[in-house]
């Protein structure tokens, strides 16, 4: 029968068929293949000596946090207590865009937000990356969330303590899954969730992820990179293999002197730039 794995715990994986829920393990042959299943795949199994038999083929695959068949990331994004991570932000839709996962950003704990300039900060940044296409909502917009979750698989991201958990519990108070306080110490937040597992809310299915403050972008190279920039689309270069960086000629660049382009993703994309040359330098030794 086909079903879905929903849970790995251990060399237990939780494969759901229809409305009833099987504990698996995989055959030998996975690691004789080289290959894991992971939470997302769709997979067949053997429902009498409770085998997955068979991954069947993937639409696509994240490695952090591991997961297949996305349909949708939600970026949980924190804006106090951890403090905004922009840099993480941009990372976070670069990498997902790439993977052909439609990035949207769900900001979190704005009521922790005292002064009138953070809160119009907060505001222009939500305005900004809606303008550019990518959907945002704050986490209170509960009905609003629960609308574009029907019939997708979406994978919760972001740094520990921004609130993923929060944000499940939230969508369906039954869940009552635990969070955490943030550590004062170190300004981040504590984990809570240690495993991937997928929570069905509504119509879809969420996946409630382990935290983590930093990835890489090393399956990606600068031309890929800058087209996970999509708003740098809308402007015209001198040259078409223009990486916005030093190049003559440059709309983006124009675009950014003109506040058209909001500076700290320009700034980003060069910085992710650097990184990718810091990555391939590494490769050649």
């Amino acid at each position: 029968m086909n079903g879905k794995i929903t849970r790995i715990i251990s060399n237990l994986f939780t494969v759901k068929v229809g409305e009833e829920l099987y504990g698996c393990r995989a055959r030998g042959r996975f690691r004789k293949d080289g290959v894991s299943p992971i939470v997302g795949d769709n997979v067949v199994i053997d429902v009498n000596d409770n085998y997955i038999l068979e991954i069947l083929p993937r639409t696509n695959q994240l490695d952090r946090p591991v997961i297949a068949n996305v349909d949708m990331a939600f970026i949980v994004t924190s804006t106090k207590k951890p403090n905004l991570d922009l840099v993480l932000l941009d990372k976070l839709i670069s990498v997902i865009t790439f993977n052909g996962i439609e990035p949207v950003i769900i900001l979190t704990k704005t009521d922790l937000l005292q002064r009138e300039e953070e809160i119009e900060y907060v505001k222009d940044l939500k305005d900004y990356y809606e303008m550019i296409g990518i959907k945002v909502f704050y986490n209170t917009e509960v009905n609003e969330i629960k609308r574009i979750v029907e019939n997708k698989l979406i994978v919760l991201a972001g740094q520990t303590g921004a609130g993923k958990s929060s944000l499940l519990n939230r969508l369906d108070t039954d869940l009552d899954i635990k969070t955490d306080e943030i550590s004062e110490a170190l300004g981040r937040g504590k984990h809570t969730t240690r495993h991937v597992e997928l929570y069905e809310i509504g119509k879809g299915l969420i996946a409630d992820t382990p935290g983590f403050s930093a990835l890489d972008l090393k399956n990606i190279d600068k031309y890929q990179l800058k087209d996970t920039f999509i708003e740098f689309g809308n402007y015209e270069c001198k040259f078409r293999d223009c990486l916005h960086n030093k190049e003559i000629g440059c709309g983006v660049k124009d675009g950014v002197e003109n506040k058209q382009i909001l500076r700290t993703r320009y700034e980003n994309y060069l910085d992710f730039l650097k990184e990718l040359e810091k990555w391939k330098y590494q490769y050649l030794f």
